[in-house]
């Protein structure tokens, strides 16, 4: 991420000291840069000029109203699989005409709400939900525009937890099931098949599993066009990961990436649709905490901070690494753990992580910590879930309030009977 750097040894966001926003902000909070989404934003669609395409971002990364409204006056649509998060895509000025619908378990509901906002299309995921999506649209005497989300059986190489485009992933319809599943909804009444889908994983590193799965995908496209059902969208998922690890960068860069999408669909006559999130945001956000205590163990020294799993899964949840910086630089160096306050050994960051040194009261930040870290967010421990700040430039602005502990608590009511 570009858009952090240490000025009188002082970390800032953009212009802005993050101190300062501690100072107003008690930890833990997030802070996301503006310039470092538009910039990733425009690092694709600079790519891809020569190409009819629409990024449409996947909010499941991060879905504050506020870094939406960013992409939408970029110009983004929106990937979104679930009617809460298609709420926030219009809520936020995604026109829905740029909104596609993903997701394995959509319900009839969900499939009438979308159907009377116009979406942009469907990606179907199963036979059973084609048959729903059929009943639904021709009861309000509607076609629903689709594309079939193809599970290509490639390897992405990623962290199995995140892996969605082997047959042995809940995602897609088999690829040996293409033919077969396209016949069967062009002969739908309230189904007009406009596109073909896939999305292997998340995080990816490398380019070669998008290569395998776009060549695959290329194939079927001419294939179903000699059956008579000309597809004119081509939906290629998300995917490409970012770096967490600053000293050991992995990721391809957004011009190879493209570069395929040029190699494999630029004379199929089809718009391109792709579906960043992570490599729209996780760089642009971090995660501010404070250490609590500097506890000395038998073996090792552990850095206590006030940030914990419920704030930031990954760690938790994946292994993942994140890099972790004093907010005031600093030369020294020591071995920590970086634990938080939730009661789970789990509920860690970074073990045996060699760093600056630390000290009671300093405040950290933890990298790269844009997507998937808010958004995944609970209030375990009844722990309040954190504020969410925007910055832009010299100023910034809360996006997200830290609520009450009053008005977590009464979200429970007593039983009829109490």
């Amino acid at each position: 991420m570009t858009s952090y750097q240490y000025q009188n040894q002082q970390l800032q966001l953009e212009n802005v000291n993050i101190k300062e926003i501690a100072e107003i902000v008690n930890t833990p909070f997030y802070c996301y840069s503006q310039e470092s989404i538009s910039t990733a934003y425009n690092g694709y669609v600079e790519q891809l000029k020569g190409l009819d395409t629409q990024v449409c971002y996947a909010l499941k990364a991060n879905s504050n109203q506020a870094v939406i409204k960013v992409l939408a006056d970029l110009g983004a649509g929106a990937d979104v699989v679930s009617e809460g998060e298609l709420r926030r895509a219009l809520a936020a000025g995604i026109p829905a005409s740029k909104i596609v619908y993903s997701g394995v378990a959509k319900t009839p509901d969900e499939m009438l709400f979308a159907l009377s906002k116009n979406i942009f299309q469907f990606n179907v995921e199963s036979e059973n939900e084609l048959y729903v999506l059929n009943e639904m649209a021709c009861s309000v005497s509607k076609k629903a525009a689709i594309a079939f989300r193809i599970n290509p059986d490639v390897d992405a190489n990623t962290h199995a937890k995140i892996s969605t485009g082997m047959s042995e992933n809940k995602f897609g319809i088999p690829i040996s099931r293409t033919t077969e599943i396209y016949r069967l909804a062009d002969s739908m009444e309230g189904i007009e098949v406009q596109g073909i889908d896939v999305h292997i994983g998340s995080q990816l590193t490398q380019l070669i599993p998008f290569d395998q799965t776009f060549k695959l995908i290329r194939e079927k496209v001419i294939e179903l066009a000699t059956m008579g059902i000309q597809l004119k969208i081509i939906d290629v998922g998300g995917g490409l990961g970012v770096d967490y690890d600053a000293s050991n960068p992995v990721i391809p860069s957004k011009e190879d990436y493209c570069a395929l999408l040029t190699k494999h669909f630029s004379d199929l006559d089809c718009k391109i649709i792709l579906e960043p999130g992570r490599s729209l945001v996780g760089n642009s956000g971090l995660l501010i905490s404070r250490v609590i205590y500097k506890k000395r163990g038998e073996e090792r020294t552990f850095i206590i901070i006030d940030a914990g799993m419920n704030d930031l899964l990954r760690p938790s949840m994946y292994e993942a690494h994140h890099d972790i910086l004093p907010l005031t630089e600093s030369d020294n160096t020591a071995t920590y753990d970086i634990v938080g306050p939730i009661c789970e050994t789990g509920d860690t960051f970074a073990r045996g992580r060699k760093m600056a040194e630390l000290e009671e009261g300093e405040l950290v930040a933890i990298m790269s910590s844009g997507a998937y870290g808010a958004a995944m967010s609970s209030t375990y421990n009844t722990r309040l879930q954190v504020p969410e700040v925007l910055v832009n430039g010299d100023q910034f602005s809360i996006v997200r309030e830290r609520i009450s502990y009053e008005a977590l608590i009464n979200q429970d009511q007593l039983a009829s009977w109490q």
